[in-house]
């Protein structure tokens, strides 16, 4: 029988009578000594307990050290959700360096921007994963690395391999053999050679207005979130949580990684996602919550594997990444047995999500809004995680309660800034409030609502136009399954608006009748000049799937150009 959501907040509470900021590191050995025989991290080949992740992350950290990764260094981790990552998340801590959890999916160019970027000092990669080659993609971003330096990446010192399909190279470590050295060279990395408040990780944007950012957080803040997680989400003792969702990301690390470690649970991490793996796992591993995105919901409802596997298990989800309708959580709590549905918002330059609807709030309440502010007790400011207010986008003014506007927030777990881009800190960070680029209402309840993307707004003859007006208006019309606004340079308007409109299969659009649609449904200066058409895989996407319209409006400029609009 689980305990009820305020018994379970209670013991939570109780659990944590006050808030002791820690490293990483100090934060695993703490719960090695609290939780030292319980699994932690269950894959379908191994369990790792508290201590033995503990001990392996200590043998890491030695290695590391040995090998020559000093306090401040960064640290980059090119890895998949592997059971690895783990200890090796851990060691980097302990060795007083910075982790980078790399998104494993970038192509060539893409990682030769962020390992460049970072000024990554060491970098513990894949050999392949997903019919990506990284030894492929090292050699032609740095010859020579293998050799222990190369000139087009002069600040990387060291790689370190796990031989995800069997290759190795000839003079370089793998993880294992970094255990080995660890090994040989005990306490080489002594405890507490970094502070709670110092930087622990940069995590790097998706990249949908530009080129990816690194965040730099802190040791402290991440913790403060996966607590609020855990008590905003109710955790009962030794909570098992079910992700395919990344570790690179705020979702899988803080949500699933770090929110466990706060009642002693364990994690199910599996590198890629399929519905039938998810319902082998809920059954093999009795998980009681799965993360998921909306997508990823609607193809586990689909899939016949839900009448075949044992889910007795499973209680709760939590979805993140878009709203969802009513009807998609209810039919969750009917055809997969879960009784709690959370849902959450959020950014990393935030410290992951900031708000959460709670498992006890009906089924509207995750739909219409975005939850409140995270429930955090005392890892909060006090009470709730962090404050959100509104701004107006282009004066940056805080506006009144209830008013459409940039959403902005401060607490504890936020930023300390972008890695080395002064100029976007500066502009993201202010008076330490960050302006988050999404535009949106904080209701009188404290719960938000999400409206649209002030970075995406654009002026058309003096006037300021929301795409996402246009987008929700173009995605009801029959036939249209995807539509995405722009605004493109104009000699007579400064700005004019496009829209590029993904068909549904089968369905025949007529760029005249859209434009004819808009003009009986929008002011004037809100109809689009250009319609363009494209199928899904056409769109340019970040790794994680997001739409990068900053590349959206570049090719609409060269067909405009080209005279093809």
């Amino acid at each position: 029988m689980i305990p009820s959501v305020d018994e379970r907040r209670a013991s939570l509470s109780e659990r944590f009578p006050e808030w002791t900021p820690l490293t990483l590191d100090a934060r695993l050995d703490r719960c090695a000594a609290e939780y030292g025989e319980r699994p932690f991290v269950l894959t379908d080949d191994r369990t790792l307990t508290y201590a033995e992740t503990a001990a392996w992350a200590a043998r890491l950290a030695d290695g590391l050290v040995a090998l020559g990764v000093r306090p401040g260094d960064r640290v980059g981790l090119l890895m998949a959700n592997y059971l690895e990552f783990v200890p090796l998340k851990f060691a980097i801590a302990r060795a007083g360096a910075v982790a980078i959890p790399f998104n494993y999916l970038y192509r060539q160019e893409e990682l030769a921007y962020v390992l460049a970027q970072s000024q990554c000092n060491a970098l513990i990669s894949m050999t392949g994963f997903a019919g990506l080659d990284y030894l492929e993609m090292l050699d032609g971003v740095a010859p020579g690395w293998d050799g222990g330096g190369s000139e087009a990446l002069p600040d990387l010192r060291s790689v370190v391999l796990l031989a995800t399909d069997g290759r190795t190279c000839e003079g370089v470590l793998t993880v294992d053999g970094l255990g080995e050295l660890g090994g040989r060279n005990p306490g080489a990395a002594a405890p507490g050679l970094r502070a709670p408040d110092d930087l622990g990780d940069i995590l790097y944007t998706s990249g949908t207005t530009g080129s990816p950012k690194g965040v730099m957080v802190t040791h402290d803040a991440v913790q403060r979130t996966g607590y609020a997680s855990a008590l905003s989400r109710a955790f009962e003792d030794g909570r098992r949580i079910l992700f395919s969702l990344p570790c690179y990301h705020m979702f899988g690390y803080v949500e699933g990684l770090l929110a466990a470690m706060m009642v002693g649970g364990a994690i199910i991490p599996r590198t890629a996602f399929s519905p039938a793996d998810y319902f082998e796992a809920i059954e093999r591993h009795r998980a009681t919550e799965i993360l998921c995105v909306p997508t990823m919901t609607v193809a586990l409802l689909e899939h016949p594997d839900r009448l075949k596997r044992d889910l007795s298990s499973l209680f709760s989800v939590l979805s993140g990444a878009a709203p969802s309708p009513v009807w998609l959580w209810e039919k969750v709590r009917a055809e997969l047995g879960v009784t709690e549905v959370v849902t959450g918002y959020g950014m990393t330059e935030c410290g992951g999500a900031m708000t959460m609807s709670l498992p006890e709030d009906p089924l509207e309440r995750a739909s219409d809004t975005v939850g409140r502010p995270k429930l955090a007790g005392v890892a909060g400011m006090p009470g709730d995680l962090c404050v959100y207010k509104t701004a107006d986008p282009l004066t940056g003014e805080f506006l009144p309660a209830g008013v459409e506007g940039e959403l902005v927030s401060t607490g504890p777990t936020h930023m300390l800034g972008f890695w080395n881009k002064p100029e976007e800190s500066a502009l993201a960070l202010r008076d330490g409030w960050v302006f988050s680029g999404d535009l949106g209402i904080v209701r009188e309840d404290g719960y938000l609502q999400i409206t649209g993307r002030s970075k995406e707004l654009y002026k058309s003859g003096g006037e300021l136009v929301m795409p996402k007006e246009i987008e929700d208006l173009l995605t009801a019309l029959p036939g249209v399954s995807q539509a995405y606004a722009i605004g493109v340079p104009d000699d007579r308007w400064g700005e004019t608006g496009c829209v590029w409109v993904v068909p549904e299969p089968g369905a025949t659009l007529d760029a005249g009748e859209i434009i004819a649609f808009c003009k009986e449904n929008l002011a004037r200066f809100k109809v689009p000049k250009h319609v363009f058409f494209a199928e899904p895989s056409e769109l340019p996407a970040t790794p994680t799937g997001k739409i990068q319209k900053f590349r959206l409006v570049q090719q609409a400029k060269e067909r405009i150009e080209g005279g093809t609009s």
